[in-house]
């Protein structure tokens, strides 16, 4: 089903303006002429926001009642739910919680302020590892492919968590995708735990990892322009690069690029301590984002990591410049 609103000009409510890619993506909306109504959780993100030029609503989405009084008022075309509590890389499975909540009761809560603001397109955050944690060798998955199958032991909580919010999406009454990203790194909060870390040497690497799909915060956030005004209805995207890394290459790569000092390496069975971590980052996944380009037009800038770990080196050099 296509999207039969104008491609420019849409009112916009999006949830999670702060988060890792919510700047970046504000100010491609506003810039594609979209209008952004901001949804925020920190008191210090409204000033940034409004600098930005949207409008701001300091809201705790888990609250419904409280949500849909700020959206009084205001009437908007679509909905893009960038919700997530994770201020680090999740290493426990507690550490998902706050997530996992955000992923079910979030998503029914922004679900009830899309109807309340006349909304008919819906835009959720979605992720890869939903089709699973573990090794899937050298298998290429595309969106055809199973997603959230059961789980095995504490790990269900998790696929349990993103398979509500794509059915949630997909089975309201507006035009729903799902946007199943890789994992964020690049200017921002991504980049800034990134670099820190690289440069104390408090992200070790562990030999033998296995890969990953990432995404650079700038292409997510056009990738995530292009769903909103070219995305079929009741599809999922996976919105990742076009070369799969391990943390340990990535994080090689991004010392090398800041002249910091080479990582320290870890034994995998002192992962034995951190299951979910362990899990991300011994297991191996690859998907394609050939749907995405094909479908929404759209295409990474920084194809690879070696071209977002270059961007992004080049970034710090000139702010500590």
């Amino acid at each position: 089903m296509a999207f039969n609103t104008r491609a420019s000009g849409m009112g916009v409510l999006l949830a999670g303006a702060s988060g890792t890619i919510g700047l970046p993506l504000v100010r491609q909306l506003l810039g594609a002429g979209h209008q952004v109504v901001a949804i925020h959780r920190s008191t210090g993100s409204g000033d940034v926001l409004r600098a930005a030029r949207a409008t701001a609503i300091q809201v705790d989405v888990l609250d419904r009642d409280a949500l849909l009084r700020a959206v009084r008022g205001h009437q908007c075309d679509a909905v893009i739910s960038q919700l997530s509590a994770l201020k680090k890389t999740p290493a426990r499975h507690k550490d998902m919680a706050a997530t996992n909540r955000l992923r079910t009761v979030g998503t029914a809560n922004l679900l009830a302020a899309a109807s309340a603001v006349g909304a008919t397109r819906f835009v959720t955050q979605s992720m890869v590892f939903g089709y699973g944690y573990g090794d899937f060798d050298d298998q290429v998955l595309t969106e055809a492919d199973r997603f959230a199958p059961p789980g095995r032991g504490r790990f269900e909580a998790h696929l349990a968590a993103m398979r509500s919010n794509e059915q949630q999406v997909f089975g309201a009454t507006l035009e729903g995708i799902a946007l199943r990203y890789g994992l964020f790194y690049g200017p921002g909060p991504a980049g800034d735990t990134l670099v820190n870390g690289v440069r104390r040497r408090r992200l070790p690497v562990i030999p033998n990892g296995g890969v990953l799909p990432w995404i650079h915060v700038e292409d997510a956030a056009a990738a995530t322009l292009a769903a909103l005004e070219r995305g079929a209805a009741g599809s999922a995207y996976n919105i990742t690069d076009d070369e799969p890394v391990s943390f340990s290459d990535l994080i090689t790569a991004t010392a090398v690029a800041l002249d910091a000092p080479p990582p320290l390496r870890m034994p995998p069975w002192l992962l034995n301590a951190a299951p979910y971590a362990k899990a991300v980052l011994t297991g191996g996944l690859r998907v394609s984002n050939e749907k995405a380009k094909r479908e929404l037009g759209w295409m990474p800038q920084m194809p690879t990591y070696r071209d977002g770990i270059a961007d992004l080196a080049r970034r710090y050099e000139r702010e500590a410049a």
